[in-house]
């Protein structure tokens, strides 16, 4: 009987161990999104998804959570992204030409060359993000903000900045030629070397100082707030 009662302690620390063990385990395996390999649709969790190389043009992902999904070189045109969260999302050479994304939050996504042209963003935040030479050629990015983003050699032209910011962003040879430069447009401590600004009117941009209007590019038709004035030479005269 004490030998029985030995082997039922041995047999039942060997199970209590093994259950620990897969304990252990389960904690340590990453979390996969469940709904990776489904169908886009509205509030679809797509957080951490490989969506590489993907025809989802006119795709309905409104309110999705798309944090940390690689998005690299898909179709997203005329798609629907109102109010979805793309925080730490890659979209490098991605299209979102035509695309929705009101409200959106863009904050520090890797969006090298990305094709945004014609996009909705408006209200939408960039903060921190990569979108070194992105086009946002005639984009409504009205009351959006680019704080703190990489954006040189973006072009924006034609584009809603109606009350967008662009606080300590770079902006250095980004093209803001052509654009919709209303309410206040913030450029506080935004890096503004050889920045295209050609026949802008910035009277009523708030956070300029001399030393950026020295350093970008603009002409005779730009019009730069009180107490600012054009360098004797613009930089990019014969550029």
């Amino acid at each position: 009987m004490c030998i029985a009662r030995i082997g039922d302690a041995i047999v039942r620390s060997a199970v209590g161990a093994a259950m620990a063990g897969l304990t252990i385990l389960a904690a340590t395996v990453p979390t996969v999104a469940a709904d990776c390999k489904t169908s886009p649709r509205q509030g679809i969790d797509w957080s951490a998804c490989d969506r590489r190389n993907l025809m989802l043009s006119g795709a309905n992902l409104a309110g999705a959570n798309l944090d940390s999904t690689d998005f690299t070189l898909t179709d997203l045109r005329n798609a629907n992204l109102t109010s979805a969260s793309l925080e730490k999302a890659t979209l490098v050479r991605v299209s979102l030409d035509g695309a929705v994304a009101d409200k959106a939050n863009f904050t520090n996504v890797e969006a090298y060359r990305a094709n945004l042209r014609r996009l909705s963003a408006r209200g939408a935040l960039f903060l921190g993000s990569e979108f070194s030479r992105a086009d946002f050629s005639n984009a409504d990015l009205a009351g959006s903000s680019f704080e703190k983003a990489e954006l040189g050699r973006a072009s924006f032209e034609g584009a809603d900045l109606t009350d967008t910011t662009f606080t300590f962003a770079n902006l250095a040879r980004a093209n803001l030629q052509k654009v919709r430069a209303g309410g206040s447009l913030d450029f506080t401590g935004t890096h503004m070397f050889l920045t295209r600004i050609e026949g802008l009117d910035l009277s009523g941009a708030r956070g300029l100082v001399q030393e950026q209007i020295d350093n970008a590019c603009g002409d005779t038709k730009t019009t730069l707030p009180v107490g600012l004035s054009s360098p004797g030479a613009w930089p990019c005269a014969s550029e």
